[in-house]
């Protein structure tokens, strides 16, 4: 996400934190520059404006004029008035209700189905709690089914009662909901435009009717600056709590995402980051500023880690590694393992400097990787605990089991006995890491 943006800042960035000395001309060209960024990236021109107009002000200053390096405290300043402008702090999602009810509202297409199912798993792993979604949208062909199929793969709960009158929906669903213990009810609206009042209408009786905790209003980031005019639309009938910005892993922009807080006042509470049911993550400023300017993101990529890896599988690989006793076996765990991570080049652009070490544009075929596993696993338990005994009649077993070449089986082999001698070299410490 924010690649081209993140792209075009970090090279304006780069360029003064080679000046000894700043001045208002070099000031001058540095905010040409990143104004030019913002704006390609769809920011909207007053947001520029107020943006560029603070970072000059605060450059110029004596602040700068006195400081040791004035390149790195001209980049701290230009990361302060990002975090600023995406809403300073996190703001935490409001779940105190017993149940707490979270409505979901947005137009046609925006996302909202998937967008429930994902925050109704996103809540149980987090606060382990048992949520219940809940189908209103009884106008859009499948809707409801699509909600069940996601509540089947989540094994998560769904209360729907065909195409009944929406707001007697949300009054059963809220009796099922306490009578059965929920601690979180999670309903999906019917998507619409901002300008259909009829529908207006429902979801503003059904606000009334239970009152939520919070009314998230789902947008797609790929929508522009239009998107402000939904949000506009949305909060004159509706007390909008947040927003989630959906498709931010795509071909998008990300202007809106820099332009909402500052024009509409709503905060981001939660973005999506994939099409996969655990791509939802809470919107941190601090956090996205610093993955606009390639200054890493590690503690989502160890928050992560900690969700998706098994902590006492972990120790014993470790303990293992540094013994000299790591297997093929142990390489298949540790990799499937961290394929729950996601997509590979994703965490790989969460470490810091991942651009400048050329990391920043690095694909992982997921195809390949299958490939290796398929490998690993045609070989006998034997085999994966032995590496050695693997010679030309097991090789060519190994291939044919896999659906892969002996060249393929014998390329793992030589990378994974490669690997185990670094590792023992490190255990050793005759090596040493390169920072």
């Amino acid at each position: 996400m924010f690649e081209s943006l993140g792209d075009r800042l970090q090279n304006a960035l780069h360029k003064i934190k080679g000046y000894g000395k700043i001045t208002e001309d070099n000031i001058s060209d540095m905010m040409r520059e990143i104004r030019l960024a913002l704006l390609e990236a769809d920011v909207n021109y007053k947001v520029v404006k107020e943006f560029t107009n603070n970072v000059k002000e605060k450059a110029l200053g004596e602040e700068v004029a006195s400081s040791i390096n004035p390149g790195d405290l001209f980049v701290k300043i230009v990361k302060d008035e990002l975090v600023a402008l995406l809403g300073g702090e996190q703001t935490p999602l409001n779940v105190k209700g017993n149940p707490a009810y979270l409505m979901l509202v947005g137009l046609q297409g925006s996302g909202k189905t998937t967008t429930a199912a994902k925050l109704a798993s996103y809540l149980r792993k987090k606060h382990a709690k048992k949520p219940l979604l809940v189908a209103c949208d009884v106008y859009r062909p499948a809707a409801i089914d699509q909600l069940k199929q996601l509540g089947k793969q989540l094994n998560i709960e769904v209360f729907e009662e065909g195409k009944k009158d929406p707001i007697e929906i949300v009054k059963n669903a809220r009796i099922y909901a306490t009578e059965n213990k929920f601690d979180y009810v999670i309903i999906d609206t019917a998507g619409r435009l901002h300008i259909d009042d009829e529908l207006m209408e429902e979801l503003i009786s059904i606000n009334k009717e239970i009152s939520p905790e919070e009314i998230l209003l789902v947008i797609d980031s790929m929508m522009g600056q239009d998107a402000i005019n939904v949000i506009t639309g949305f909060t004159q009938s509706l007390p909008i709590t947040g927003v989630v910005l959906t498709k931010l892993d795509g071909d998008t922009r990300g202007g809106v995402a820099l332009s909402v807080r500052y024009l509409v006042n709503v905060p981001i509470k939660f973005i999506g980051t994939s099409e996969k049911l655990d791509g939802l993550d809470f919107f941190d400023p601090e956090r996205i500023a610093g993955r606009i300017l390639g200054m890493g993101d590690i503690v989502s990529l160890v928050e992560k880690a900690t969700e998706a890896i098994d902590e006492k599988e972990a120790e014993k690989t470790a303990k293992k590694m540094q013994q000299g006793k790591f297997d093929l076996e142990d390489f298949l765990s540790t990799m499937k393992q961290v394929k729950k991570l996601g997509p590979l080049e994703n965490l790989i652009k969460m470490l810091p400097g991942a651009k400048k070490m050329g990391l920043s544009d690095v694909k992982v075929d997921p195809k390949q990787l299958a490939r290796i596993e398929a490998i690993v696993l045609s070989m006998t338990p034997k085999e994966r605990r032995n590496p050695d005994i693997i010679k030309a009649s097991r090789k060519t077993r190994i291939a044919k089991g896999s659906g892969t070449s002996v060249q393929e089986v014998n390329k793992l082999l030589q990378q994974f006995d490669q690997m185990k001698k670094m590792m023992k070299m490190f255990a050793n410490g005759n090596m040493k890491f390169p920072f």
